[in-house]
């Protein structure tokens, strides 16, 4: 248990810092799965909504400001596990991953995107994007209670 108390947020840090650093290639080369998600699922469903463009290139959720926020995330956390005195990095890093994560899993809810994406030939991710999202979730959020003593204390020192 000491192991795990001491060293557990690495093994966090790294699954959130893999899922989105891996991620990064599709996002920012304009693959066909991520043109798919975000233009042929994502932005035609705001369209309807009145709100057409904004997953397009160049809109406010485009595949690039996503992967944008995922790099910056994933340095974050990264810099704050490997500096101990930097340790709020990490808390910004799980807190930014988790909001980005959190719009991941609302979408893929409450949208046509589905659990299970569907590509235009047919084949099917299997729930694999969705479960790496709940992963990224679950680790983002676990990664801000074990260092919960730094940022209540940061928000105590503001609020005073």
């Amino acid at each position: 248990m000491t192991f795990l108390r001491k060293h557990g947020h690495w093994i966090l840090t790294l699954y959130v810092a893999f899922v989105f650093i891996q991620s990064l290639f599709f996002k920012f080369t304009g693959s066909p799965e991520t043109v798919y998600i975000f233009q042929g699922k994502l932005d035609p469903w705001a369209a309807s909504l009145g709100f057409p463009g904004v997953f397009a290139p160049g809109g406010i959720f485009s595949a690039k400001v996503v992967g944008s926020f995922e790099l910056i995330a994933s340095a974050l956390l990264l810099v704050g596990a490997f500096v101990q005195s930097s340790r709020l990095l990490q808390i910004l890093g799980a807190a930014m991953g988790l909001g980005v994560i959190s719009g991941a899993i609302f979408f893929h809810l409450f949208t046509p995107l589905g659990i299970a994406v569907v590509n235009t030939d047919g084949s099917s991710d299997g729930g694999e994007l969705f479960t790496l999202a709940c992963g990224v979730w679950l680790a983002c959020a676990a990664l801000l209670w074990i260092r919960r003593s730094t940022w209540l204390s940061w928000i105590g020192r503001r609020s005073a």
